[in-house]
């Protein structure tokens, strides 16, 4: 179990502001922390790895007590077990993968588990080169596997896949996704992607001016509209779920996801990632695989 409750003061665009977060969350889960740029998120992560003191609170991760203001309790970064994945990767350029990975792992040198993130990576055969000389998309792989290899507690993830192409990053979310079932660490990760979020979270924590103003599970945070009854629009399948004699299909329309429900014979043929023409005259949908 995390246990916070942190304060700070923040300067944003609109002048100061206070970073305010009080909550539980359970070991082992994917958070995904949503919300406008300056909302605070990137605060929080820094201030859960010791780069970033608050001003006053209190932080409890498995029982052990890693911020505690009024007893003066702070502990520096390397003694809390958290990995980190940044936009900026900071690879180390002169190791090669492998070494890279060895090296995270500290004193405790274990060959088994270097072995095992890099085969989950499918980086095996990489493992001699250097990280100049590999894609975006493999160092990315490289950063997700050195952040595992100290073997953390947390996982913390600031928009690492921001910088990729859509079908980079689409791969690389269903690597991060495999990480995390394999490795059963708890994840937080940063996002201003909603087909992301949807993705990868069991947990969404919408902030905004540096509190978090909603909770819960994506279908819960972004399904809260009411669908028309006249509608035509072009969407991509996120998520669809079978339910007795119906499919239901959670679309991303722009920046909103929204829910139909289609026979099963309808919903057979579809994948997520299909991109869809839904039309409808009354409350009778008409769902169109589009191949473009």
């Amino acid at each position: 179990m995390i246990k916070l409750d942190l304060q700070k003061q923040l300067q944003g665009a609109q002048g100061t502001f206070h970073l305010q977060l009080h909550g539980d969350l359970e070991m082992g889960q994917f958070v995904a922390l949503y919300g406008a740029s300056g909302a605070g998120k990137t605060t929080l992560l820094r201030m859960l790895a010791g780069l970033l003191k608050p001003d006053q609170g209190f932080l409890e991760v498995n029982g052990q007590v890693w911020i505690d203001t009024q007893q003066g309790i702070c502990l520096p970064p390397q003694k809390r077990k958290v990995g980190l994945v940044f936009q900026d990767l900071a690879l180390f350029p002169h190791l090669t993968v492998k070494e890279n990975l060895q090296f995270a792992q500290g004193k405790k040198k274990d060959p088994q588990q270097v072995q095992a993130l890099l085969e989950a990576v499918e980086l095996t055969q990489l493992q001699g080169r250097k990280p100049d000389t590999l894609s975006g998309g493999q160092q990315q792989r490289v950063a997700l596997a050195r952040a595992l290899a100290s073997q953390p507690d947390i996982l913390l993830l600031d928009e690492p896949l921001s910088a990729l192409d859509t079908a980079m990053r689409a791969k690389l979310q269903q690597y991060l996704l495999a990480l995390h079932r394999q490795f059963g660490v708890t994840t937080m990760l940063v996002s201003h992607d909603l087909p992301e979020v949807y993705t990868l979270a069991e947990q969404v924590w919408v902030m905004e001016g540096g509190a978090v103003v909603r909770k819960g599970s994506p279908q819960e945070v972004f399904l809260s509209r009411k669908l028309s009854g006249k509608f035509q629009f072009v969407g991509q399948l996120l998520h669809k779920e079978l339910a007795d004699v119906v499919c239901l299909l959670s679309v991303l329309v722009g920046q909103e996801v929204v829910r139909l429900v289609v026979t099963q014979s309808e919903g057979e043929a579809l994948q997520p990632g299909d991109k869809l023409l839904v039309a409808s005259k009354a409350f009778n949908p008409v769902i169109m695989k589009l191949d473009y």
